[in-house]
């Protein structure tokens, strides 16, 4: 497996997803519950693994070999690149406003809380799970005979 491809494709998935995908659901009415799980985010996450599976797939068609593995590989990649762009956009965009390196540190204690939130399960999943589908089911007619 190409791991820097497998970065550059999750690279450009969490790109589209935080852009495009978000840019849709935004045209879902919000909702006016109190609650955590709206159908904008429901939508998000279901949009989300597609575009998930849909790269897993593009990234796959090129492995040789054991595709369940590569991508269940390519999921936890793309899990750790999203973890990776959210925490140098956040400390990148506090630099940028304030100019200020104390501030910059400041806030990177900040990020432990948002790696122990639900989201970030959720994160997870929708790298995870579309990219183990995918690579299973890519696997499947490969198999030797017994």
């Amino acid at each position: 497996m190409n791991l820097e491809r497998a970065i550059l494709v999750s690279f450009l998935g969490n790109y589209l997803i935080n852009n495009f995908v978000a840019a849709l659901v935004a045209l879902i009415p919000a909702s006016t519950s109190g609650s955590a799980v709206t159908p904008q985010y429901i939508t998000y996450v279901v949009l989300a693994a597609i575009f998930a599976a849909v790269l897993t797939w593009w990234h796959l068609s090129s492995v040789r070999g054991d595709k369940m593995r590569a991508g269940i590989i390519f999921g936890v990649v793309a899990f750790v690149v999203s973890l990776l762009t959210a925490f140098v956009t956040g400390v990148a965009g506090v630099l940028a406003q304030t100019g200020s390196l104390s501030q910059m540190i400041a806030i990177v204690p900040n990020f432990g809380p948002f790696l122990a939130s639900w989201s970030t399960l959720v994160l997870l999943g929708y790298w995870l799970i579309p990219a183990a589908l995918i690579g299973w089911w890519m696997n499947r007619g490969s198999s030797p005979m017994m």
